[in-house]
């Protein structure tokens, strides 16, 4: 292969990894990064908590050095690879990077409740929907679980796909990588229960800080996917993540949500039972109509559309030091 066509495979490995994403998704065959992640946080948590009597430095170390450690370890697995050959570098890279990116998976969740709704089995797609949300959804019907879906997929869109590739723009595969960590030790221990209120503080806050910018980018992005798409409004998208984005207990959450919100023209989050308590949350797009089944399908296009642009000003953005 010749030697400039090995050198640029380095900035090819983004746009790989989105494609792979797309055809493959998420196999279960396959091993995935995160499951391992998960197993290191489940047995580094009591190693920290035994050491370290303060409750919060114990969990910011426990984070801290989950995070540096990930990222540790993906810098010099490419490192090694790039030096065995540029081919062995590449795909390594662009393995690392499909792993973080989950657009097809989150796509397909969204439609096989849409096609469980369609077919008239709510209580089917109540119990898909009861795997993706954190809500009470016993009493959920069939507009309710649109609901829910369509948040998931919004909120999502950022988690999933978006920080992932904002990450990988800055510093490749090992900071995608460290991202991935970074969103698992909150999903895990970033709540605000009596064992991990204080323990698991930093993880959050360190996830709150990571998707900040994504979160807030994410609606230059949906409103453009939105314009792009027939029937949905960018101007919308725009004027109801300015002014409702803030609504949400996350302080990142909300952007993606009141960008979908406004794109669809559909109100979203509002009280919530968690745990038989009401949460009685705002919604966003309070002044739009009612999400129906068929917003369902909208949303999973609208998400599509704003992670292959994502990926586009990803790849641009990281091609910077050959401009």
């Amino acid at each position: 292969m010749p030697s400039a066509l090995l050198d640029l495979l380095p900035w090819l490995a983004l746009p790989a990894a989105f494609a792979l994403d797309a055809v493959l998704g998420d196999p279960r065959v396959l091993p995935h990064p995160v499951r391992w992640m998960g197993r290191a946080i489940e047995k580094a948590e009591p190693f920290f908590r035994a050491r370290i009597p303060n409750e919060r430095l114990a969990g910011l170390l426990f984070a801290l050095s989950l995070i540096l450690g990930c990222w540790g370890l993906a810098a010099l697995t490419v490192r090694l690879a790039y030096q065995v050959h540029g081919l062995c570098g590449f795909a390594i890279e662009t393995l690392l990077l499909f792993y973080c990116l989950s657009a097809r998976s989150l796509a397909q969740a969204g439609m096989e409740i849409h096609a469980l709704l369609t077919a008239g089995e709510v209580d089917r797609a109540r119990a898909q929907v009861a795997m993706i949300v954190g809500r009470d959804v016993e009493r959920y019907q069939a507009d309710d679980i649109a609901r829910a879906t369509v948040e998931t997929v919004a909120e999502n869109v950022v988690d999933g796909v978006l920080s992932p590739l904002f990450f990988a723009a800055i510093g490749g595969a090992p900071l995608a990588i460290a991202y991935k960590m970074i969103n698992t030790l909150d999903s895990m221990v970033g709540y605000k229960n009596p064992r991990y209120l204080l323990f698991g503080r930093a993880a959050a806050r360190i996830d709150d800080v990571a998707n900040f910018l994504p979160s807030r980018l994410s609606v230059l992005v949906i409103a453009l996917a939105a314009r792009l798409m027939t029937g949905l409004t960018s101007k919308h998208a725009l004027s109801t993540a300015w002014h409702e984005g803030s609504h949400h207990a996350s302080p990142n959450a909300g952007y993606p949500e009141a960008a979908f919100a406004g794109a669809l023209g559909v109100r979203l989050n509002g009280p919530n039972f968690y745990h038989g308590v009401l949460v009685d949350k705002p919604f966003i797009g309070k002044a739009l109509g009612t999400v129906g089944i068929h917003h369902i399908k909208l949303a999973c296009r609208l998400m599509t559309l704003t992670s292959l642009l994502g990926c586009l000003g990803a790849w641009i953005a990281s091609m910077w030091p050959l401009l």
